[in-house]
């Protein structure tokens, strides 16, 4: 895994390179592999408080048309939550990290939910009042404390608790921005864009993938597979092509390059 080095938000000179880098990009002959949360969008209060600004949704139609098609969102949200966010939008997509995958004119394709105890024994954390709230994906619960910092350490407990009480049920925990994720192992938005990448229209483009956290990693790494192009918002890595400040400044290098 490459080292994170943690960037002053207003670095400037950072974030004008990566408007300069890719603005030099080609819709026609790339694939544009995006995240959303931290990346495309803002992040909000919870997961259900966030904003995509209809600019947005217009930038995304017109990159998707640029690029012949060639165009996903690469996402820990699952891809029925991606489509109401970017209705009337749907793109293909990489969702639960992974987990669903839906190219164009596709069925969503999805892995095993875990046991149903299991994810009631997870989401048991969330309490009223206690600010903590929960996804149920089916194939993975995510805890949220964005509200309430103060509850971290008693999820990283209750997490580790509700693993071991179910042995016989292989998981790991994926760590996000105030957010623990419990989910079968092995699934990561790395794979994902693989599978995605031997598809038409994606296959034989360079793929450019935009991402903010920890759990976009796996997706950094897999660039060099493909001779691609990884940009990331808010920290840099060995081996960024360029490091956009904020989703804002995201947003800003999609419409130039949308040429909106």
């Amino acid at each position: 895994m490459s080292e994170i080095i943690a960037i002053d938000e207003g670095d400037r000179v950072a974030n004008e390179l990566a408007l300069t880098q890719f603005a030099m990009l080609d819709p026609a002959t790339i694939a544009l592999l995006l995240d959303v949360d931290g990346t495309l969008i803002d992040i909000g209060p919870s997961p259900f408080e966030v904003d995509v600004p209809d600019i947005l949704k217009d930038t995304l139609l017109k990159l998707h048309e640029l690029s012949g098609g060639a165009l996903a969102l690469v996402s820990g949200r699952p891809i029925r939550d991606l489509d109401k966010l970017f209705t009337p939008l749907r793109l293909p997509s990489v969702g639960g990290h992974g987990a669903e995958l839906r190219l164009s004119g596709s069925a969503i394709a999805r892995i095993d939910d875990l046991p149903d105890d299991m994810r009631r024994h997870l989401v048991s954390a969330v309490t009223p009042g206690s600010g903590i709230e929960y996804e149920d994906k089916g194939y993975s619960v995510a805890l949220h404390y964005r509200k309430a910092p103060q509850h971290e350490e008693r999820l990283r407990a209750h997490v580790a608790a509700s693993r071991a009480a179910f042995p016989a049920v292989d998981t790991e925990v994926l760590p996000g921005k105030a957010m623990f994720e419990v989910k079968r192992p092995g699934i990561n938005k790395g794979d994902g864009v693989r599978k995605v990448m031997r598809q038409t229209p994606f296959a034989g483009r360079m793929p450019v993938f935009i991402g903010d956290d920890v759990t976009d990693q796996a997706a950094f790494s897999a660039m060099p597979e493909y001779g691609g192009k990884a940009f990331a918002v808010g920290f840099a890595f060995d081996g960024a092509s360029g490091v956009f400040s904020s989703p804002d400044q995201v947003r800003l290098a999609l419409r130039r390059l949308a040429r909106l």
